[in-house]
């Protein structure tokens, strides 16, 4: 698909997770997200998350946030624009990192996909 700049969300909820902290710089709006240490293993720098749908790209992780960077446009088309610290949101993220989990970690699924093979294969 052209134009679809890699972000891979499917419109369902993970989980919320809580605005700690609105910061303007310039002309970008940073947001930083906590949440629960079960989502954030899915969480990964330069990596897609969903906001209360709105697709962004992680710019920064934490142990338990997260950051995002918004623009003033996408700040007054959104919702995210009514958002005040201590507001939940609700968060989907990347599903690769799941798919992944799912794949590597031992369960009678039949993957032949295991943390081993990986590393005897270089990864």
């Amino acid at each position: 698909m052209k134009g679809c700049g890699g972000h891979i969300v499917s419109g369902h909820i993970d989980g919320t997770g809580k605005i700690e902290r609105i910061e303007k710089d310039q002309n970008a709006i940073w947001f930083e997200i906590r949440t629960k240490s079960d989502w954030m293993k899915y969480i990964v720098e330069k990596g897609s998350v969903a906001i209360d749908g709105i697709s962004l790209t992680v710019a920064e992780v934490a142990d338990f946030s997260f950051k995002v960077s918004i623009i003033p446009h996408t700040q007054k088309e959104t919702n995210l624009g009514f958002k005040k610290k201590n507001d939940l949101v609700n968060i989907e993220c990347d599903i690769i990192g799941k798919y992944v989990e799912k794949l590597i970690l031992p369960k009678d699924n039949g993957s032949k996909l295991t943390e081993q093979f990986l590393i005897e294969n270089g990864f």
